[in-house]
């Protein structure tokens, strides 16, 4: 987001305090305001949100955000002021500031996400997005999206709007995704995403390839990843009417060929490598980026928490899929999870009474054996890092120009 003139022409001389500086804007943050000395104002603002005393001193300023949002959007200055919303809303020690000058700040900015006429949406949806991260606003969206009429409820707006190609003409509202990877964490929303007669979770899956944006892809595969943690739908999601694991899957898989006796089917029970998987192109990549491949590779692992899953994930070959991955996987903390989830799915089955790995209770003292483990392991995965990190690359002659 660039950064605009620290308030040229903005009002407030040198002796002013910032909170009187602050509200001196507001006339010229008026909707009959000149234009020129509007613009100015809203540039002042955005520079302020660019450090942490900035955003602190405008984030109780319940006048001031609501002038923000009020601006005619055809303007220059209402995508500068949606720009500083974002910057607000990324400083989570401020969520509770914003909120409790403007408790409707989530509604508004929901609105303005979801109306395919309103130019700067991607921005309400980023501001969403960031908000959306802490617990008591991200509440206060859900109950904004609670708030919209029950025949067309908010939470179904928002996957439409997601889904759809072109919903906004003038905004490509990828941050919808991540937004809706945060809601996921509630339990009301994973209920609506996961109601088998709304058909929500089909119409995100294709979204796990989607090519224009990793923000889009990631948000995706988080919510998807937040759905898996409900194991009683398991079942349903690696069945036929929804068919989840080729799509987790599909990203992790190279270009890597595989016998005709690894793809082969194992009978109707065990159907083998799903046809999607079989016969990749030889220029086929692997999702780009190593989070959203750590998050394919967890919604993996948490489909495999119940006894049928894991047969599922077997039966399904997604072996050979992280077999190769494992191979090629540059990042020592993906290697590791997709490590762990090769043991789960070669290893013995746990004993009767501990067959859903969500529900086994972990003694005390075994638990804190655990967190020592992970923290050495996390410590050794930092190292490793630093070492790649120091390591001299080979000298390569470049062109000079001509």
């Amino acid at each position: 987001m660039g950064e605009a003139g620290a308030g040229a022409g903005a009002p407030g001389g040198p002796e002013a305090s910032p909170e009187a500086e602050v509200v001196k804007l507001l006339p010229f943050l008026a909707p009959g305001a000149r234009a020129d000395l509007q613009a100015a104002a809203v540039r002042h603002v955005l520079a302020l949100t660019g450090c942490g005393p900035g955003r602190a001193l405008l984030a109780g300023q319940a006048a001031l955000l609501q002038a923000l949002m009020e601006l005619a959007p055809a303007s220059a200055p209402a995508r500068d002021a949606a720009r500083a919303l974002v910057n607000l809303a990324a400083d989570p020690g401020l969520h509770e500031t914003l909120l409790a000058a403007d408790p409707g700040l989530p509604a508004r900015l929901l609105g303005r996400a979801l109306d395919p006429q309103w130019p700067w949406a991607e921005e309400a949806a980023a501001a969403l997005a960031n908000l959306s991260r802490e617990p008591a606003p991200c509440a206060a969206l859900m109950a904004a999206l609670a708030a919209a009429e029950p025949a067309d409820s908010g939470l179904e707006r928002l996957v439409r709007a997601l889904c759809t190609p072109g919903y906004n003409a003038r905004a490509p509202l990828h941050y919808l995704a991540p937004l809706l990877s945060n809601l996921s964490q509630r339990p009301a929303a994973r209920a609506f995403l996961l109601d088998p007669d709304r058909c929500v979770v089909q119409r995100l899956l294709p979204l796990t390839q989607y090519p224009d944006s990793s923000v889009r892809r990631g948000g995706v595969v988080g919510t998807l990843r937040n759905c898996c943690f409900e194991h009683r739908h398991h079942e349903w999601l690696l069945g036929p009417e929804v068919d989840i694991l080729p799509f987790l899957l599909l990203p992790l898989a190279g270009p890597e060929d595989f016998s005709e006796e690894e793809m082969e089917q194992r009978g109707v029970q065990a159907p083998g490598l799903p046809v999607d998987l079989q016969y990749l192109p030889p220029d086929k990549q692997r999702e780009p980026d190593a989070d959203i491949r750590k998050m394919l590779v967890e919604a993996i692992m948490l489909l495999t928490a119940t006894a049928p899953g894991r047969q599922q994930v077997r039966d399904q070959g997604a072996y050979l899929i992280l077999r190769e991955l494992h191979s090629w996987e540059p990042e020592p903390d993906v290697r590791t999870a997709c490590e762990k989830l090769i043991q789960v799915l070669i290893g013995d089955e746990p004993e009767r009474g501990m067959e859903n790995l969500l529900e086994v209770q972990v003694p005390e003292d075994v638990e804190q054996q655990l967190q020592q483990l992970d923290c050495r392991e996390q410590e050794q995965l930092e190292q490793e890092q630093l070492e790649r990190e120091l390591a001299p690359e080979p000298w390569v002659e470049r062109a000079t120009p001509t």
